[in-house]
């Protein structure tokens, strides 16, 4: 048997021969997180960023094909089920897209999330309340001649500050502890949020009297913070599931997880290998690269505070570097390519801001 699929299904589906880079780049177009997986006409199962994420993390290449990683306990919905049954089945697992089978397993319909629930946010089950701290000290001189004016922190994205767009994504996920690095122009930073007065919004402030880079200034805050907490750049927003995040972070008993995104870069040539005395080995026409790019999103270990020098400029890639040394424990979380917006350069900026 086979189902006619409506538009909205069939921009969600994928071949389970399809490569997981494939997969990320479908999810970054249509701005979802979950396909539906067919083999020929025949719907096969979902797989979900989730799904990928934890391969990735088991050092399954990019280049696997999706019927690889396609999880066994998947949750599905049958042809005589309620609607509230399939809506309270939703709402519990925050499943994006439902598919109902019959009883020979053949897909008679797709409930999509935004059809139920079209004022609800799609937002993590997990809720947590941890720190957060923001560096938000430095002049942004990449942003010049704005910057002149006003602090980065403090330039809008769609109707928002910078901050405030980072502060609301933890906020939704339950965590309003908030300690924000000031320097550069950090009257003006204070004053806009004290008139702000939003309840959502717990800041503690700590300055650094002279820059001391991305992690430098965080010696401020021995003893202020004993428990696991998020850093972030105050240039960027990350649009992922935080409470997953974290959930790596402490299943592996991490000190310092990185948040990575993938960056794909398409190469107009062939590329050309060669062996020895110059004879051809391979020629691949027009590769694509892929790579993983620090976001400026982590979380840490509180004890990593007391290895950040008082008052010395310190950036937070010379902790790693130092955790490294002394083999601790380092992970490295991956998101998709547009789970990651940068707006610490015009372009960037530009680009992004237009979007909202």
């Amino acid at each position: 048997m086979t189902y006619k699929r409506s538009s909205k299904i069939k921009e969600r589906t994928i071949s389970k021969n399809d490569t997981l880079l494939k997969a990320l780049k479908r999810m970054d177009i249509i701005d979802k997180k979950m396909l539906l997986v067919f083999d020929g006409d025949k719907f096969i199962n979902i797989i979900s960023i989730g799904d990928i994420q934890r391969a990735i993390l088991k050092k399954y290449p990019l280049d696997t094909q999706v019927l690889g990683v396609l999880r066994q306990n998947t949750k599905f919905a049958v042809a005589d089920e309620s609607m509230n049954a399939i809506k309270g089945k939703m709402q519990e697992y925050r499943i994006e897209c439902m598919p109902v089978l019959d009883n020979a397993g053949n897909l008679t319909d797709v409930i999509f999330w935004e059809d139920l629930f079209p004022l609800a946010n799609l937002n993590s089950k997990d809720q947590f309340n941890i720190p957060v701290v923001i560096m938000a000290g430095g002049k942004g001189t990449r942003l010049q001649p704005l910057t002149n004016v006003l602090p980065k922190p403090l330039i809008p994205i769609g109707e928002k500050s910078i901050l405030e767009n980072i502060m609301d994504s933890f906020v939704a996920h339950g965590s309003n502890r908030f300690f924000i690095s000031v320097n550069y122009k950090a009257e003006m930073i204070k004053y806009y949020f004290n008139e702000l007065q939003n309840p959502d919004y717990q800041i503690s402030y700590f300055t650094e009297d002279k820059p001391l880079g991305t992690a430098g200034s965080m010696f401020l805050l021995k003893g202020q913070i004993n428990e696991t907490f998020f850093v972030s750049n105050c240039d960027i927003l990350i649009k992922n599931d935080y409470s997953g995040i974290l959930d790596y972070h402490k299943k592996h008993k991490n000190e310092i997880t990185i948040v990575s995104a993938f960056r794909h870069y398409p190469i107009p040539y062939g590329i050309i290998e060669t062996s020895n005395n110059g004879r051809l080995k391979s020629i691949t026409e027009k590769p694509e690269l892929s790579f993983q790019i620090n976001t400026g999103m982590y979380i840490l270990e509180p004890e990593l505070l007391d290895e950040i020098p008082e008052n010395s400029f310190f950036h937070i890639t010379d902790l790693i570097e130092k955790i490294k040394k002394r083999k601790g424990k380092i992970g490295v979380f991956p998101i998709t390519e547009k789970s990651w917006i940068d707006i610490g350069g015009w372009d960037e900026y530009i680009k992004n801001n237009l979007q909202q």
